[in-house]
Formats: structure tokens, C-alpha cells, sequence
């Protein structure tokens, strides 16, 4: 952990989250834009119709490969060197190649390197390419782990009733795994379609129209090499339609599913504080923590506080690049390129959240003591019931007869068996109506948790 790190993604947290390094820094940056233009000299040289660029060897073309999978510190040092000089990121790769290939028997296709080219061909892929492993190798395995474990934590409390709140007021019984389901199915739909998400690319030169490659090559299927390179080399998906740059819709997509993921944690998060104030959750004691500095007694839920502003953060990140980077002026600006930047510090802030909130379950457990008695102290909730079964017998606003006797009133078991004696009911319903008690009146609730896959 660096003490003068300016975020605390790369200071407090920089431990929880050091493998999104590998995807969103500036070091990722560079690699990823040398892995392009890599390729894109390889897939040159695999085509005959491009007669500049010679056919190379199986160990040419290995040790080209070479400069993406051996990359590390000291090649993007000597990168961001080259761009001192030059002014210009992505120049900086090209001649890092250029320089990298000097003295070999690659020599003498040092030119073809970045050929046909502009700087947003290399750039809107290796984002692409980032955005995409970023997501599916960081994000995603914990996205699902969270889900994994309320998951099965709802399986373990499937049967274990609980009294809920509307407006913050007693409510019809549930039961804390339908409760917990209820979020699993939520998040199991946003992650699906994040899982499911396009990565798109674009590599048609300075404004999107081949014009420079068809000067040079007329008789070459720019549009059809263009798509294989996107879509076979690197795995994306082509967009024949752009100006300078990848319009970044694609992206915006991406965020949306992102931010309604974190808004789903955020319910979450606040429906499992609001649980431990009332007692529902017990947090587990860890002997050597400390949870409040001047009140010994504390166990404080700040696993679920900081998942809770972990999401604020990313969510006004992620609407910020889904609204700005969609818009850019005519054919390109440069704006997109700053906002760009900060596409991992937004996903960041959320793989935190999730972090939090993995951790925040595994040290709860459900008081199944502490929630049998706030419910068997709330008689009142079977108000619903036994009006109901009036309205099925034919009594006339039995609504306005229950309320009458019960809103607003402390209801112990007695008064409701008595009330439920005095009324004029067929003896089958009033004996189910006797035996039913807070407990009992959970409707399908545990059965509804068998929608979700413990």
C-alpha cells in the first residue's frame, strides 16, 4: 500500500483490487496498444495481397509475439520515454516496435509498422480489448461470488420467518431467505447482461472511410480485412460504421448494466445495515478488531457502509462516461481520450463495493432468536388475514371493521383469538384463523426461493 497514493484505490484498497492493474492502468494502456499494432503487423503479413510486407516465419512471428507476452515495467519505462520526446502515446509504441525490431531479420519492415493507421485504430481496440478482460476476469468472478453467497444464505434461511417493513412499519410476515432471494434474482439478471455485453471495434483509418488504404491497395477488401483483424485476431466486434473514433455506444451499454448492478448492491447494502441495527444479523466478533474508539461495545457494519459509498462513487463515474462518451464534435475531439481514462477507477470503485459486501456477509449470521421475537410481538400483521376471510364470507367493508379494532393498537395473541371468536365466520375458517400465528402467515415465501440456484 503506497501512504502518498493519491486514490485510495491504489492506496487504502490497492491490495483488493491490484489485479485490475493488469487491465486499467497506464501500464495496461501501453500493452494493450502494443498487442494491437502487433497483431495488425502479423495479420500484414499474412496477407499477399499487401505485397510490402513479406511473409514472416514461424519464429518472426513468435518473437513479435514476444514483445506482448514478455512485456513488463522496464519495456513500458522505455515507452513513456519515447513519448517524452515525441508527444504523441501511441507514436511512442510505434517506435518502441520500430526500435525493438531494429537489428533483426524484421529490419527491414520497420515502416509497416502502424501502416494504414490512424491513432484511434490502436487505441478504440486496446480499450476494448481492456474494458472486455478487465470485466470478465476481475469484475464478473466477483460479482458472482457475491451473488454465490447470499445465495446460499438465502437456501440456509428459506424456512426462517421474518416480520417485514413497508414504510418502515410492521408488515405481512416474509422469510429472510425469499428476502435475500429476492436480491440474487436481481443481481443474477444485471450481471447476466454485463456477461452477455459486446465489445465493440472499429479499424478504418483517420475518419472512417479506408481512404488512404485504398490509394495504396484498391484491389484489397479493406472492410473485410478490417473485420477479420477485429473480430479473429482480437476476439471484438466489428463496427463498419464510425468516424475517427469508435462511437462508444457499446460503452455507454456497458456502464448502464454496470450502474444498475451497483444500484441493486446499494439496496442491498442498506436493507443488511438496516437488518443488523434491528438486531436480525449478528456480525461475527474478530477478537483484535476495534469498532468503535472510545465505545468497547461496538461491532459497527462498515463493510456494508463502505460497499454503500464505494457505489455512490462508481455510479457517478459510469453515468459520467455513459453520457460523455457518446458525444464527441464532427468526426472526432479529444475529450474522450481524458474521459477514457478513468473507466477503471469507475469499475474500481464497484469491484470495491463488491469486495465490501462479499466481505459484510461472510462475517454475518442470522439470529433466527432475535427475529422469532420481533415477530411473534407483532400479532397485528394477521389484521390482513382475518379480513380477508371476511371479505370470502360476504361481510360488508370488513377492511373498515378490522381497522377500527386493530390500527394503532398493541395486538397481544389474546385480543387477536378474541376478536377472531366474536366474529361471524364459519367454524372451519375460524379455527384456521385460531391456529395461524405470526410465524405461520408466510404464505409461499419459502417455497418462491427455489427460483435461484444456491
Amino acid at each position: 500500500m503506497s501512504l502518498r497514493a493519491l486514490s485510495p484505490l491504489d492506496g487504502r484498497y490497492g491490495d483488493r483490487l491490484k489485479g485490475l492493474s493488469s487491465y486499467f492502468s497506464e501500464w495496461a494502456l501501453i500493452k494493450y496498444r502494443v498487442h494491437v499494432e502487433i497483431e495488425w503487423l502479423i495479420t500484414m503479413a499474412e496477407r499477399p495481397e499487401i505485397g510490402h510486407v513479406r511473409q514472416f516465419s514461424k519464429e518472426e512471428t513468435g518473437f513479435l509475439r514476444s514483445l506482448v507476452l514478455e512485456f513488463g515495467d522496464e519495456q513500458a519505462r522505455r515507452i513513456k520515454d519515447i513519448e517524452q520526446e515525441t508527444r504523441h502515446d501511441v507514436k511512442a509504441v510505434e517506435f518502441y516496435i520500430r526500435e525493438s525490431i531494429a537489428g533483426t531479420s524484421l529490419e527491414g519492415v520497420t515502416e509497416s509498422v502502424h501502416f494504414c493507421c490512424t491513432s484511434e485504430d490502436i487505441n478504440n481496440l486496446a480499450y476494448a480489448l481492456m474494458l472486455r478482460d478487465g470485466i470478465q476476469e476481475e469484475w464478473l468472478p466477483k460479482a458472482q461470488e457475491l451473488i454465490s453467497a447470499a445465495a446460499g444464505l438465502a437456501a440456509e434461511t428459506a424456512d426462517v420467518p421474518m416480520l417485514s417493513r413497508t414504510h418502515g412499519q410492521s408488515a405481512t410476515p416474509t422469510t429472510v431467505g425469499k428476502e435475500l432471494a429476492v436480491f440474487v434474482s436481481r443481481w443474477q439478471r444485471q450481471i447476466d447482461q454485463v456477461a452477455g455485453s459486446e465489445y465493440l471495434g472499429k479499424f478504418n483509418g483517420a475518419v472512417g472511410n479506408y481512404n488512404a488504404h485504398i490509394v495504396v491497395y484498391s484491389d484489397v477488401p479493406w472492410e473485410a480485412l478490417a473485420r477479420h483483424f477485429v473480430e479473429d485476431r482480437l476476439g471484438l466486434t466489428f463496427n463498419p460504421l464510425t468516424t475517427q473514433i469508435e462511437p462508444h455506444d457499446y460503452m455507454a451499454e456497458i456502464f448502464h448494466r454496470l450502474t444498475r448492478f451497483n444500484a441493486v448492491l446499494l439496496d442491498f447494502d442498506r436493507d443488511a445495515w438496516s437488518y443488523i441495527s434491528l438486531g436480525y444479523f449478528r456480525q461475527k466478533v474478530v477478537g483484535a478488531e476495534v469498532g468503535s474508539s472510545v465505545m468497547p461495545h461496538k461491532v459497527n457494519p462498515i463493510d456494508f457502509e463502505n460497499s454503500e459509498a464505494n457505489v455512490g462513487i462508481s455510479n457517478a463515474l459510469l453515468g459520467h462516461l455513459a453520457g460523455k462518451l457518446q458525444i464527441s464534435r464532427q468526426q472526432r475531439d479529444l475529450s474522450d481520450s481524458s474521459a477514457l481514462r478513468n473507466v477503471g477507477v469507475a469499475i474500481g470503485h464497484s469491484l470495491l463495493a463488491v469486495h465490501s459486501a462479499v466481505q459484510g456477509l461472510a462475517r454475518v449470521e442470522v439470529d433466527r432468536e432475535a427475529v422469532r421475537a420481533d415477530l411473534d410481538g407483532a400479532w397485528e400483521v394477521l389484521s390482513e388475514a382475518v379480513q380477508t376471510v371476511l371479505r370470502k364470507a360476504g361481510h360488508e367493508n370488513p377492511y373498515d371493521q378490522i381497522k377500527a379494532l386493530t390500527r394503532g393498537q398493541a395486538i397481544t395473541q389474546e385480543i387477536m383469538e378474541d376478536l377472531i371468536r366474536n366474529l361471524d365466520l364459519p367454524d372451519d375458517d375460524k379455527l384456521r384463523l385460531l391456529a395461524l400465528t405470526p410465524s405461520d402467515y408466510v404464505g409461499l415465501a419459502s417455497e418462491l426461493v427455489r427460483h435461484i440456484d444456491p
